[in-house]
């Protein structure tokens, strides 16, 4: 995954973050801001309102990173996590309108949203399945152009991102053990997530150097990352976040908003 361009291709640091409600707070976003370089704002239907939206927005802004909206199923109890039943309409369309929600907000404050990462069940069902990928990358396509959107590498959801012409980052992540056929090994599922700071930062850098991880049951899958995800709700993910970006600089990797027009093997 080294880059032979004169054009150095950066790896980006991506956070879920406010994902709060009214008084309740989940993570230190702060804290965690200063190791990140885009920000994925839950956009108030699994988490989030419209008070932790805006204060999410400022503090992404005053940290000088990239703000992004971060849709998922409206499902507080579950936290997003559970698939809920919608036609691919309906889904591009509760899409459309989270996404509609923060663009005002960032607006209000002066700044502006550039990419789009959906939460949880609705990240996996729509980069999976084919008729609701589409629905949403139409739509949002429709409503906002300018958008990117972050999705699992090697999931058909890039395939059809980039055979329509959308700008699409493929997405590690580094606390999450990985299953051979590339999906995300399920959370029920012990070991499914991970703390230790020097294994997570040592996937992260093989995935960079070698384009490999090694899966929950031993294989070896290839890997291509445009932006690499730390769970800011975990308990100790601002030690970790550090720690990660400290190996990436230690390894010589450069950390940074990712070049979305240095695609070598896709020209």
């Amino acid at each position: 995954m080294s880059q032979g361009s004169e054009d150095v291709r950066t790896l980006d640091l991506n956070a879920d973050l406010g994902e709060g409600f009214g008084v309740y707070e989940i993570g230190d976003d702060s804290a965690l801001l200063c190791a990140m370089t885009s920000a994925n704002i839950a956009c108030g239907f699994h988490a989030g309102d419209f008070a932790v939206m805006r204060r999410t927005v400022a503090q992404a802004q005053a940290s000088g990173v990239r703000i992004g909206a971060h849709p998922g199923y409206p499902d507080r109890y579950g936290f997003g996590r559970r698939t809920l039943s919608f036609t691919p309409e309906e889904t591009a369309a509760l899409v459309v309108y989270q996404i509609g929600a923060l663009q005002a907000l960032a607006r209000a404050a002066g700044g502006r949203v550039e990419h789009v990462k959906l939460h949880g069940a609705l990240y996996h069902d729509v980069s999976y399945q084919v008729e609701y990928a589409r629905a949403v990358l139409a739509a949002v396509q429709k409503a906002s152009p300018e958008l990117s959107f972050i999705a699992p590498f090697g999931s058909p959801f890039v395939a059809l991102a980039i055979q329509t012409g959308v700008r699409v980052e493929e997405e590690f992540f580094a606390d999450r053990e990985y299953e051979r056929d590339g999906r995300l090994t399920p959370r029920d599922r012990l070991g499914a997530v991970l703390a230790d700071e020097q294994q997570i930062a040592q996937r992260v850098v093989t995935a960079w150097q070698d384009g490999y991880v090694r899966t929950r049951t031993g294989e070896e899958i290839s890997v291509r990352a445009d932006t690499v995800c730390l769970h800011g709700d975990h308990q100790g993910a601002v030690q970790r976040a550090v720690a990660l970006r400290r190996a990436l600089i230690d390894s010589g990797i450069p950390v940074g908003r990712p070049h979305l027009r240095v695609h070598p093997e896709r020209a």
